[in-house]
């Protein structure tokens, strides 16, 4: 708004202005001038020019009518020109204040709209993981046992000879030992002892034992080690869960009638379970467990009319290894042969796994194939 239009730069005498009247004319005319300038601001750039214009110390608008309006008027008109000062910078401050508050608002208002979800919008959507197989099995299996009484212990993956051979009355020269070689860790000069990967749960059930007096009830999960060729039913790393149940009246009826009720409720009840003589260090007598095959429902005949190419034509698929403990084994951890007894059974998580979901080559629960793990949600 050029100053001179308004006559800002020159006195009231220069402008003919003698009178109450014509201030009052001349203090309208600027807060016209003020409305209408007031009508073009939409945004924070507008209004600090408008800002700057009315109310700058050196060439504002207020500052010029101070110096040249209310300084050099003649005495007896500066009351009149001080109220009519104060009554329009009264309202240019108050529509200043209020245009900030509207510029503000809009510039919220704005912000808002574009940064506001836009729920017609179709959503992202991510995939969600879900827990391996492997660990989906473990955790079905530890269900079971949980249900009858049992509780899950775990141990070192590390261990020392004597935990899992020597206490397990398997001692240095058994040949058991040549199924169950493994891997020797290279220790520095001066360490006690040989350390090996385990090639069994079975240790911790030593450790169990060695801690806590009968009643014992525990299941062991976790990998085990052992130097087999990988191939579609060999790894050198797998998973086994092993239970040892010992208390003073245990009976070979109570293992076989848990291991039934286990497997009956993993595969289902129409399986049939038997068992069979077998040989294992730490269990006397001992047995292979075995159950009716799964793909074939125990008849031997596939789908096709052929001979089943899980159970060869057999009808029986061996499941695992179990047996009433070893007295000898009772010795190593301070227990009574003659007043305790129990059992018990080393399970294969992997070959469980194959068998209950037609899995044919335990190498592809290890190369997160990402195809083959969607399948088990």
């Amino acid at each position: 708004m050029p100053t001179t239009d308004l006559g800002l730069d020159k006195t009231l005498s220069a402008l003919g202005v003698s009178t109450a009247e014509q201030v009052g004319a001349r203090f309208g005319e600027l807060r016209s001038q003020f409305d209408v300038a007031a009508l073009s601001i939409h945004d924070e750039s507008s209004l600090k020019p408008l800002r700057d214009e009315w109310l700058g110390r050196k060439s504002g608008v207020f500052s010029l009518v101070t110096d040249n309006w209310l300084k050099k008027s003649e005495s007896e008109l500066k009351p009149i020109v001080g109220q009519e000062l104060n009554g329009l910078r009264k309202y240019v401050d108050g529509r200043l204040e209020q245009l900030q508050r509207e510029v503000s608002d809009q510039a919220e208002a704005a912000a808002a709209l574009k940064e506001r979800v836009d729920l017609s919008l179709p959503g992202i959507i991510r995939p969600i993981g879900s827990h391996h197989l492997i660990r989906q099995v473990f955790q079905e299996i530890e269900d079971i046992f949980f249900s009858i009484g049992f509780s899950v212990v775990e141990g070192p993956e590390i261990e020392t000879p004597y935990y899992n051979f020597e206490a397990l009355n398997i001692p240095e020269h058994h040949p058991v030992r040549d199924d169950m070689d493994t891997f020797y860790l290279e220790l520095p000069k001066g360490a006690p002892g040989p350390l090996l990967l385990r090639t069994h749960t079975s240790p911790v059930q030593i450790h169990t034992m060695e801690k806590r007096q009968p009643p014992v009830r525990v299941i062991v999960p976790g990998k085990v080690y052992r130097r087999d060729n990988p191939d579609a039913t060999h790894s050198f790393m797998f998973h086994q869960i092993e239970g040892l149940a010992v208390d003073s009246d245990i009976t070979f009826c109570d293992f076989t009638g848990t291991i039934d009720y286990f497997v009956k409720q993993f595969f289902g009840e129409g399986v049939t379970t038997r068992f069979r003589p077998s040989y294992f260090p730490f269990t006397e007598p001992s047995v292979e467990f075995d159950a009716s095959c799964v793909f074939c429902g125990g008849s031997g005949t596939a789908k096709n009319g052929g001979v089943c190419g899980k159970c060869k034509g057999a009808g029986w698929i061996e499941l695992f290894g179990a047996g009433m403990v070893d007295p000898a084994v009772y010795g190593f951890v301070n227990y009574d042969p003659a007043k305790v007894s129990g059992f018990a059974f080393g399970i294969g998580i992997d070959r469980l796994a194959m068998l209950k979901y037609g899995i044919d080559d335990i190498q592809v629960f290890f190369q997160n194939d990402v195809r083959f793990l969607r399948q088990f949600p």
